[in-house]
């Protein structure tokens, strides 16, 4: 008796099956709709409240606007970013990643989808929010081709942040917990030079504020978009931005195959 060999399943490709999933956490976003919003109003509500109640008394000069929008804008980075690692723990502890590892693809796209979409979702959500900061006096003296390398800066900012809150989301026990730990993350640009220049910060505080992730980002930011002085600033962003990229991914290779396995 001859048998018909078996017709083997075929793979899909990475970018298709990628391109699924940023899809599948698209529609997500859309039907938490509340997250999405939220992402936008807290920091243009904080932006409002700096500019209006506190900009005063830090600066006289009524420039404080300029000044404060950059820091705002990563703010809004990362209110947005941090709902990834509730979506992505939620994923986890569903049981839907079991089914994924049922189907010929790579489960770890997911977590990749995750990721692409909340990039997608907070470019847009930073756009409203520099449309806001102009309606309240944000006078920007930018250029063609500094508002596109500041967009490729803030990009390249969330991009890494989202994987920090992924990998966030792959090892809590929870999307309760996922929210708990990622919130902590969202105090770092209030120790900064986000609202206030760091030297007028305590001496012990200084050195912190100066030299965190944060505080690069922000300074290449102001200088792009309002002209002061970035000097080697942009290249600390970046190589921050991009050893925070590269320890995210291996932390959140490491904690997928801990919890998934690999497929």
């Amino acid at each position: 008796m001859i048998t018909k060999p078996q017709a083997q399943t075929k793979m899909p490709s990475l970018l298709a099956t990628n391109a699924v999933f940023i899809g599948r956490s698209m529609r997500l976003t859309l039907r938490n709709s509340e997250a999405l919003i939220m992402a936008i109003m807290l920091p243009t509500l904080l932006m409002l409240l700096f500019t209006y109640v506190f900009g005063g008394a830090i600066d006289r000069g009524g420039d404080y606007v300029n000044y404060v929008v950059p820091g705002i804008i990563l703010l809004c980075a990362g209110f947005g970013s941090s709902s990834t690692a509730v979506d992505v723990a939620h994923d986890m502890t569903s049981g839907i990643i079991d089914r994924f590892r049922t189907m010929p693809i790579s489960s770890m796209s997911v977590v990749a989808g995750h990721v692409a979409a909340s990039l997608i979702r907070n470019l847009f959500a930073t756009g409203i929010v520099i449309g806001v900061a102009l309606l309240v006096g944000f006078e920007p003296s930018a250029g063609v081709t500094d508002w596109l390398l500041a967009i490729g800066m803030v990009s390249l900012f969330i991009f890494a942040l989202t994987w920090t809150y992924a990998a966030i989301g792959l090892i809590a026990g929870s999307p309760t917990a996922a929210s708990g730990y990622g919130f902590a993350l969202l105090f770092l640009p209030y120790i900064s030079s986000a609202f206030v220049p760091t030297d007028t910060m305590p001496g012990w505080l200084q050195g912190v504020a100066k030299h965190q992730p944060i505080t690069p980002v922000i300074e290449t930011l102001r200088g792009l978009l309002t002209g002061t002085p970035i000097g080697n600033q942009a290249w600390l962003a970046i190589g921050w931005c991009l050893l925070i990229l590269l320890l995210s991914l291996i932390w959140s290779a490491w904690a997928f195959r801990r919890k998934a396995g690999v497929r």
